[in-house]
């Protein structure tokens, strides 16, 4: 596992390492460390702009002594074989799962992108944005690993406020870019924490009304 304290060590080799100036965005527990949502994860989740970006990232990975890993096993078998499937490096008991342009599916949006409410620099050549609380719980549907659920419940409830119609929003425009996915992976999610949560059906209804359009 994890610590963040590991996690910023890491981050700070990995930008003295880099080559040129690299920007990523922090999903996951990576970002639920960020937030204090959690305090150790089992690995380091991370959304690249472009293959390019990823694959500077991961030169220095290798310089660091990891090397490369299969997602079989961690994702659901279909996720695992798609062409956005995550890059994944080990060392040891530290994994990182690197994605670029998609999270399998889903797409670096326009609102992900924009988030500047938490940016975090480390030594000038790497900056981590994290992605918002509403845009986790999206992508935590959407990777749907071991846990992943349960850190959703974890989030709701050291976030106290969750806007639900800033996730729905998002989660139609994944759907209207493509995305063949997300629609069932967060229906099914969001009728599971129906059993833990009151959650109005208006946000069930506007999923089932962009199914039926397609």
């Amino acid at each position: 596992m994890i610590t963040q304290v590991d996690q910023l060590e890491l981050f700070r080799l990995i930008s003295s390492k880099l080559s040129t100036e690299t920007t990523c965005y922090a999903f996951g527990g990576t970002a639920m460390m960020f937030y204090g949502f959690k305090e150790e994860t089992k690995d380091i989740d991370l959304l690249f702009g472009s293959v390019q970006d990823r694959r500077l990232f991961i030169d220095a990975l290798e310089q660091l002594g990891f090397a490369e890993t299969s997602p079989i096993h961690i994702y659901e078998l279909r996720k695992a074989r798609e062409r956005t499937a995550p890059l994944m490096y080990k060392r040891a008991d530290i994994r990182f799962d690197l994605f670029a342009e998609k999270i399998f599916q889903t797409l670096l949006s326009p609102k992900m992108a924009e988030n500047d409410a938490a940016i975090h620099d480390f030594g000038g050549r790497l900056r981590v944005k994290v992605l918002q609380p509403e845009q986790i719980i999206i992508l935590k549907s959407v990777t749907d690993r071991q846990n992943d659920f349960d850190d959703i419940l974890t989030i709701i409830e050291k976030s106290k406020r969750i806007d639900w119609q800033h996730i729905v929003d998002e989660v139609l425009w994944q759907h209207q870019h493509g995305d063949g996915w997300v629609l069932f992976d967060f229906e099914e999610t969001l009728l599971e924490l129906k059993k833990h949560i009151f959650i109005e059906e208006k946000y069930l209804k506007q999923l089932y009304a962009a199914g039926k359009r397609t």
